[in-house]
């Protein structure tokens, strides 16, 4: 590596528009150090939008999984399909079911059986 590419790191810009709201990921950016970091980002987000907070971080500061990790994660959760809504894709032609069942013709025409006498 030469010495100009070890100038430059890159770092990821998070921002939050309201007290209430979440970080959100902006965009990345090279920069030479944190205080240029922060400018570049107030210069390129904070005056398109409105928001009352700027997160930057160093990728290389940030930790995320391993390939390991990750499937080791997945592994562990195949057998959770109840926590999805497609677990309960049944539920809607049971109740269709139910519903047919409760006002077929027959029941109908006995109402007004019931009524006349």
């Amino acid at each position: 590596m030469s010495k100009e590419s070890d100038f430059y790191q890159v770092y990821e810009v998070f921002s939050r528009r309201g007290n209430k709201a979440p970080m959100q990921h902006q965009f990345s950016l090279l920069a030479p150090n944190r205080e240029m970091a922060m400018i570049m980002a107030q210069e390129n987000f904070m005056r398109r939008e409105e928001v009352i907070d700027v997160w930057v971080v160093k990728q290389s500061d940030i930790r995320k999984m391993t390939s390991e990790e990750r499937q080791h994660m997945t592994n562990r959760i195949d057998n959770k399909e109840y926590r999805t809504t497609k677990g309960y894709g049944y539920l809607r032609q049971k109740w269709k079911e139910k519903e047919q069942g409760m006002l077929d013709e027959k029941e109908i025409m006995s109402w007004k059986e019931v009524k006349k006498r």
